[in-house]
């Protein structure tokens, strides 16, 4: 084993091929809750219930599996701060574009299937959203956590719209990995993911800011 504790990230659930690869590893495995993101009273990220140690009580036990690690709820201030230098970070969001448009992945965890394979409104077919997302012009629209959170208060229809998905996707992005850093300092956790596009953001988030953080890359995860 090569130190006591890892993170896994960006999720709260990994496959068991991953997480088996983690245990070989480290003496203890570390997991958040699911990320619930509110960006006003009315408007934010949905929560669901399901844990690894539902499907792995054993490990619970034994705490070689650890959970409960909170990132829900209205960002602070420091992470909002954090989560704006990635959106002004020209590097940073040609990585989250290339991924957005090339990783069928990476695309599943921020949109539904409907939104990748497209759908019909009113009987009128209509690009999928992720087709018109995949525009090069979003790579260099300018945003900001109060603006994406400026959007979520009105009802975007259109152009705006999609700059709304864009943006939304962004900020939970990089929220995870903010989040990701926040835990991993605190816990003084390495982190490991098998997302090779996490890995790959946050590994520009890494060297932007100098943190001092063990990043893996599980190559034997999930595909």
């Amino acid at each position: 084993m090569t130190r006591s504790g890892v993170l896994f990230y960006p999720f709260h659930l990994c496959h068991e091929r991953t997480l088996q690869w983690l245990l070989e590893r480290y003496e203890q495995v570390h997991f958040r809750d699911y990320m619930a993101i509110q960006l006003s009273p009315f408007c934010g990220t949905t929560a669901f219930p399901e844990r690894m140690g539902d499907s792995f009580p054993d490990l619970l036990t034994s705490k070689r599996l650890v959970q409960g690690y909170n990132v829900s709820g209205p960002l602070n201030p420091d992470a909002c701060t954090a989560v704006d230098r990635d959106l002004t970070d020209s590097t940073w969001r040609a990585l989250f574009h290339r991924a957005l448009v090339e990783n069928r992945r990476f695309q599943r965890g921020l949109f539904d299937g409907a939104d990748i394979t497209g759908r019909d409104k009113d009987g009128i077919a209509e690009p999928a959203l992720m087709v018109r997302l995949k525009d090069v012009s979003f790579e260099t629209a300018p945003f900001t956590v109060a603006g994406i959170r400026e959007l979520s208060r009105r009802r975007p229809i259109g152009k705006e719209a999609d700059l709304f998905d864009y943006g939304l996707a962004l900020l939970k992005t990089s929220a995870s990995l903010v989040y990701t850093i926040q835990l991993a300092i605190a816990g003084q956790l390495a982190v490991a993911t098998d997302s090779r596009a996490h890995f790959t953001l946050l590994t520009r988030l890494v060297e932007r800011t100098g943190a001092t953080i063990e990043n893996r890359s599980v190559e034997q995860g999930a595909a």
